[in-house]
């Protein structure tokens, strides 16, 4: 019997050996469960899911903010974001104030009961998984976003889930 390897002791032995779309999806179970142990995490230490977190912390971090500007931040659809927005509103988290040339938009604030929060976790709160991707070269980065195309492709996946954060997958 092979003993496991010190640096790897999660890795089955026999990985080597494996077939590589048995490989592969090894590594997306690993990639799946650190993003969504990190969400966890996240939620335990503020209360609040991974994307009302991460919504909070860019709300935070840009007083005045507003909820496109948010969507564009956070890499998400617009509804996506004002459903964000609305449950922190509920919440008392944060405020909105009318935008100072614009009726039709507000701008966003963290209110104390938000900031308060935000202090009780270190983050990151948009998650490890584009904190990761932002520490790739732009070779690997070109690789994963071909060879990941070529996947979506063959799974003829929804494009939409495109713009939903990873929280709520």
């Amino acid at each position: 019997m092979r003993k496991r390897s010190p640096a790897h002791p999660a890795t089955p032995p026999d990985v080597d050996r494996q077939e590589p779309a048995v490989r592969v999806l090894r590594r997306f179970r690993v990639v799946f469960n650190a993003v969504r142990t990190h969400f966890q995490q996240v939620e335990k230490s503020v209360g609040l899911g991974g994307a009302q977190a991460w919504a909070l912390s860019v709300i935070g971090q840009r007083p005045g903010i507003g909820v496109g500007e948010l969507a564009r931040e956070m890499d998400i659809h617009q509804s996506t974001a004002s459903n964000l927005v609305r449950q922190l509103l509920a919440r008392g988290l944060v405020a909105t104030e009318p935008h100072a040339t614009d009726r039709r938009a507000v701008q966003l604030r963290a209110l104390p009961a938000g900031q308060r929060v935000m202090s009780r976790s270190k983050g990151p709160f948009s998650g490890v998984l584009p904190r990761a991707l932002a520490e790739l070269d732009e070779a690997t980065l070109l690789r994963l976003d071909e060879d990941l195309s070529r996947l979506i492709e063959v799974l003829d996946a929804d494009q939409r889930a495109a713009t939903q954060t990873l929280a709520d997958l």
